[in-house]
């Protein structure tokens, strides 16, 4: 039985998702593919932060999808917004309180590996917490971070990429920073020199909290842009908002085919 640190609305008492998304800017249009139960917005959970950046609506949808039952936190938010990383995890939490198993992160990111290109996904396999800090500050919680992203959905997932497009799933390695600013060229150099194929200002502090809390954890970035230095462009949220939109559809059939293998697993 889940610790209880929400107050769960009555609206929500009965259901018992499995499986846990976190849609990151952009990718709030993915329910449209599940057959939608409930909605519930952020602000009728008491202590649950909520996000004010645009393209984070700010509610879960509860549904199913193919024949799964699904909870799905449109939108989350950020350590520039203020709120610390234990803050940032608390959709975590309230998910695993509400009897989730398995947590599919995804959010928008720049692209640090020179090889990859604006509109795919890239599957996370490892990250770097750059921002170094910690859903788990203030407790003695040594969480082994070794298998942070569970193997076996990846290899589930890259099948069915395959299978579905002809075409291997990118994979590689996130790096997470604090923002809100996007990077300068310098430092997507130095991402790079790091090991790292994609950047973003979120994730990280979900997955850990995830991991700590025993769930299985399933990572994807959407690739919205090159980072600074790379294609001679500047940036702008407008740019990742419609590559997001435009990406997610994508995502809802590859993972469509996916879920309910995935609890079998």
């Amino acid at each position: 039985m889940a610790d209880i640190e929400f107050p769960v609305p009555d609206s929500l008492r009965g259901l018992s998702p499995k499986i846990g998304i976190v849609l990151g800017s952009g990718l709030g249009g993915f329910v449209d593919a599940i057959a939608p139960s409930v909605s519930c917005d952020y602000s009728e959970i008491e202590g649950l932060p909520r996000s004010k950046v645009a393209g984070h609506a700010g509610k879960f949808q509860f549904g199913s999808l193919g024949g799964v039952e699904l909870m799905i936190a449109q939108g989350r938010v950020h350590i520039y917004e203020g709120w610390t990383a234990k803050e940032a995890a608390a959709q975590i939490r309230f998910m695993h309180q509400m009897g989730v198993q398995i947590v599919i992160l995804t959010n928008a990111a720049g692209i640090v590996n020179a090889n990859f290109k604006p509109g795919r996904w890239m599957l996370i396999n490892d990250h770097l917490n750059l921002a170094r800090q910690s859903p788990l500050t203030g407790s003695a919680s040594f969480i082994d971070q070794s298998t942070v992203y569970t193997e076996s959905l990846r290899v589930l997932l890259k099948a069915e990429h395959i299978e579905l497009h002809g075409t291997s799933l990118l994979e590689g390695t996130y790096a997470w920073l604090n923002g809100p600013e996007y990077e300068t060229p310098a430092e997507i150099r130095m991402l790079r020199t790091l090991g790292a194929d994609a950047v973003g200002m979120s994730t990280v502090p979900e997955a850990i909290q995830a991991r700590s809390l025993g769930m299985q954890v399933l990572a994807l970035s959407c690739l919205t842009n090159y980072g600074a230095g790379l294609s001679g462009q500047a940036l702008n949220h407008e740019e990742v908002m419609e590559v997001g939109l435009n990406s997610a559809k994508k995502l809802s059939g590859l993972l469509e085919n996916c879920i309910p293998a995935m609890i079998e697993i």
